[in-house]
Formats: structure tokens, C-alpha cells, sequence
């Protein structure tokens, strides 16, 4: 649904997206993170039409953005970090202006039909101005969905908002995504975590990553670690964990705690435990250490120290 090709932003000599390549299947939810100043909010500027390339194509569903921009824009909905709402207006006659902009026939019905997918339908009268922060998200959403674009491209939706508004547009977020393709852009990582299908990861204006948060984490942890918690821990059981096939290390590393590292792409883990209690291991837990999203990307986009020189 998109598919953008040595995508490029140059500022003079400063290069804010450097020939980033990625592509979107329809009906998915991408998460798109990077620290400040990565080239996020350039990158999804771009791809909306906002603001032009220096160099690269976007493609959105069939068209080419740079040779059809109107045929492309209008398969997609843009929630930019800050709302352009016009706060002397109701949400009906915000709404009854953006559907003019976009030249679609929406009449009070269907705007009211819209404005019950983000449960605002009882604040239709009443003053943008007036809304608390949620809801003005929640009406810039409204925006967004409007035309029933194809693709939803949102920057920073949550900013601002407290947990229990984060936790509703969240939900708002999960249920749009059974029928649009999103690209979303946040510094919530857990919210990526629980939303996403997958992840894109920009640094200093590259791609640094493209996958799912679980194949990120086995390329970057490598060996894949378990912990089990025995309660008659000896080294005799640690020895024939040893031994298995499959089975880098074992050693104990707390009292009681077993601390075992396997192969890549080995999965042993309910052979270790059949040996285990065939050879009388009380065992009490057994837990895989596992890299969060957070700890991926503060390693995919960590400053690297520059050497000491004398």
C-alpha cells in the first residue's frame, strides 16, 4: 500500500532522511520510531505531500506521488503531531469543512456516523475550543478518517495526552486498523509494543531497522537465554543440562537460579525441562529473558563514544 524508494531530504548540506527504502502491505500497522531529530516527522511530511523530496519516489496504492499527487492524496488521511483545528468552530462544522476541502459529500449523518468511531458524537455542537486535549485528538482523527482513505499516517497521536486518553486512542487506534493500513509515529514504545505489526526504526535520517519486535530481538540478542528457578539446584543437575544438545552454557548465577544459553533458532526448552525433573529437579520457575522493545531501540540508535586520543 506504500513503498518508498532511496527516499531523500536534504536541508543545503544537511541530509535529514538519507535514501530510506521500505514498503507497507495493506491492512498493517506499522510503528515508526527514532530519536528527536531522526527524520521522522520529515519522512512522514513526504509521504503525505506536505512537503517535497529532494531525490526518491513514494508510491501510495498505485499512484506515484511525484506524477499523480492528487490521486495519491486522496487514498490518504494525515494526523500531523499538532491538529490544525479551528477552535471557534463545532465539531460539525470542522468537519462539514474539511469534507468540503476534500471535495466529499458528507451530510449530517454521515458525519455523525464518523464521529461515533471515536465516541464523540454526544460533543457534535459543541466548540473545538471547549474539548479537553483527548477529544481534540480525537476530533483530528475524525479528520483523518473522513474521506475513508486506505491509509492513515499519524505523528505523534498521543503526545501530550494522560494515560487513561493514551489507553482510548490506543484502542481507537487498534480498532482503525481493521481497515485502514497505518503508519504510526510515537515515543510510547510499549504502546508500539502492544499495537504494531511491525517496526521501522530511523537514525540520523537512515533506516537502521524494519521487522517485527520479536525477529529484532533475536538479531540483536543473539542466543536465546532461559532462567530456571530450582529449589534443590546442584551441580550435579547443572552438569547434565550441560550436556544436552543445543546447550551453550548453564551455570548458576543467584541461589537456586539456573542460568542456561542456547543456540540461535534452537528450541530445546521442553527437553531441558523433561531432564530436568527426570533427574529430580524441583523446578519452581522457568522463565526466557527476552530484549523489550525499548532496550532494541536505545541499541539500534545509541551514540557510539568516540575513542580516546592521547
Amino acid at each position: 500500500m506504500i513503498k518508498v524508494f532511496d527516499l531523500t531530504k536534504a536541508y543545503g548540506d544537511r541530509i535529514a532522511v538519507d535514501r530510506v527504502n521500505f514498503s507497507i502491505e495493506a491492512g498493517k500497522i506499522i510503528g515508526f520510531l527514532g530519536p528527536n531529530g531522526a527524520g521522522k516527522t520529515t519522512t512522514m511530511r513526504m509521504l503525505t505531500g506536505f512537503i517535497p523530496s529532494t531525490d526518491g519516489k513514494i508510491h501510495i496504492g498505485d499512484y506515484d506521488l511525484d506524477t499523480h499527487p492528487l490521486e495519491a492524496k486522496k487514498l490518504i488521511g494525515y494526523l500531523p503531531e499538532n491538529v490544525p483545528l479551528y477552535t471557534d468552530m463545532t465539531v460539525l462544522e470542522y468537519l462539514g469543512f474539511m469534507a468540503e476541502i476534500r471535495q466529499v459529500k458528507k451530510n449530517r449523518n454521515a458525519c455523525m456516523e464518523t464521529l461515533e468511531k471515536v465516541q464523540l458524537e454526544n460533543r457534535a455542537n459543541s466548540l473545538i475550543g471547549s474539548l479537553s486535549k483527548g477529544m481534540r485528538q480525537r476530533v483530528g482523527l475524525v479528520q483523518a478518517i473522513l474521506h475513508n482513505p486506505p491509509v492513515l499516517i499519524l505523528d505523534e497521536p498521543t503526545v501530550g495526552l494522560d494515560p487513561a486518553q493514551i489507553s482510548e486512542i490506543r484502542k481507537l487506534i487498534q480498532s482503525l486498523g481493521e481497515q485502514h493500513t497505518i503508519l504510526l509515529s510515537t515515543h510510547i514504545l510499549p504502546e508500539v509494543q502492544q499495537v504494531c505489526d511491525r517496526v521501522l526504526i530511523i537514525n540520523k535520517g537512515k533506516l537502521v531497522a524494519e521487522d517485527t519486535p520479536e525477529q529484532l530481538q533475536k538479531q540483536l540478542h543473539g542466543n536465546l537465554c532461559v532462567k530456571v528457578q530450582i529449589a534443590n539446584l546442584n551441580q550435579e543437575l547443572i552438569s547434565t543440562v550441560e550436556q544436552l544438545p543445543g546447550v551453550l552454557s548453564a551455570r548458576e548465577t543467584a541461589p537456586n537460579w539456573l542460568e542456561i544459553t542456547l543456540q540461535a533458532d534452537t528450541e530445546i526448552r521442553p527437553h531441558i525441562i523433561r531432564e530436568l525433573v527426570q533427574n529430580g529437579a524441583e523446578i519452581l520457575e522457568f522463565k526466557h529473558s527476552v530484549m523489550d522493545l525499548e532496550q532494541i531501540f536505545l541499541e539500534l540508535t545509541r551514540e557510539e563514544l568516540p575513542a580516546e586520543t592521547n
